[in-house]
């Protein structure tokens, strides 16, 4: 850091104007490369949702069969999560706040939901009962705070990892 601008705590009291500069067209770069590269991307009109089900589950083209139902259903809870996460503003900053964190924590929900279906790590699977839990609390929290109704009741982790098994000789779920 350059002594110029450190104050005696320690802080900076201002970076130097060219450090801004920089930092200024590196964003400026960064944003035209996106857009190019979205308007690369629209070449070809599609919905939302394929394009956003195309970005979500590209990188698991390479997956091995063992794998794919996994992240497929990975690829699914993060499409439905981006498309239910562009919302329309209403104007009301906290309603829109809540219009987007629900279907965010809904994902994250799902996700987890695959890892206690998939998954073999029992830390890894406690975790993801934690990530349901607390998210399904955030929105009861979120919904609360706007003075809308509460959501109907769901199972708990362990009831839905009961709930989910095949009893291996009838194939009829428990």
């Amino acid at each position: 850091m350059d002594p110029r601008y450190v104050v005696p705590d320690g802080n900076s009291l201002h970076p130097p104007r060219s450090s801004l500069r920089s930092k200024s067209a590196a964003f400026a770069l960064a944003l035209l490369a996106a857009a190019t590269s979205l308007s690369a991307c629209s070449a070809k009109p599609q919905s939302l949702a394929d394009y956003i089900a195309a970005i979500c589950s590209a990188p698991f083209r390479s997956a091995s069969p063992d794998e794919a139902p996994f992240l497929a259903e990975n690829a699914s809870a993060m499409t439905k999560m981006m498309i239910g996460m562009g919302i329309q503003p209403s104007g009301d900053v906290d309603s829109d706040f809540v219009a987007m964190m629900i279907p965010h924590h809904r994902g994250a929900i799902e996700m987890a939901r695959a890892e206690l279906r998939y998954g073999r790590n029992e830390q890894l699977r406690r975790l993801a009962q934690e990530i349901i839990v607390t998210q399904q609390q955030e929105i009861a929290a979120m919904r609360l705070a706007l003075g809308e109704p509460l959501p109907p009741p769901v199972p708990s982790p362990d009831q839905l990892s009961r709930a989910e098994r095949i009893d291996s000789k009838s194939g009829i779920q428990d």
